[in-house]
């Protein structure tokens, strides 16, 4: 959402119906490292959920370049999932939406868990593409700023925050 790394030819805030974003898939490539995997997301099945995002669209001209280095950077457990995105201003629906979905079945999905420990592992891991806390924080600012509600990364982010020590005043 904050970050596409890929050629596009429009961007708009825009929803799936039926899915929730989740930090259980995790990173040993982009946001962590395979001794010290960094938390990044998927989306699972949720019935009634919204899920916000950004939808691109890409030119026809550029469709395989921009999905091979999709490929290439989603590499790590996700597979290519075809949705109907609803565009957040009405838009009319895009009903040949891609989004990747990391499943249980690979070999860095970590699965749920409690914020405390999914923010203790944020805080702690950094990869290739930077830290894992900035990947949290950018989601967070992103989501913001489409106005778009999202309980888990909000939830995150204070467990981060909560979780990171302020030394105590000595008084001076």
């Amino acid at each position: 959402m904050w970050r596409p790394s890929f050629v596009h030819l429009e961007r708009r805030p825009a929803f799936v119906r039926d899915w929730t974003r989740r930090f259980w898939q995790g990173s040993t490539d982009h946001r962590g490292t395979p001794g010290a995997p960094g938390r990044v997301v998927t989306l699972i099945s949720d019935r009634g959920a919204r899920c916000f995002g950004t939808a691109y669209r890409i030119a026809a001209a550029d469709r395989s370049e921009v999905l091979d280095h999709l490929d290439w950077r989603e590499k790590g457990g996700y597979a290519r999932h075809r949705v109907t995105l609803h565009l957040a201003d009405g838009g009319p629906a895009i009903r040949d939406g891609l989004v990747y979905v990391a499943t249980e079945d690979n070999p860095n999905y970590l699965g749920p868990a409690p914020l405390a420990a999914i923010a203790a592992q944020v805080l702690g891991s950094h990869g290739p593409s930077g830290s894992n806390v900035e990947y949290v924080r950018e989601l967070a600012v992103a989501l913001r700023a489409m106005d778009a509600r999202d309980d888990h990364v909000f939830g995150l982010e204070r467990a981060m925050a909560r979780s990171v020590q302020v030394p105590a005043s000595d008084g001076r």
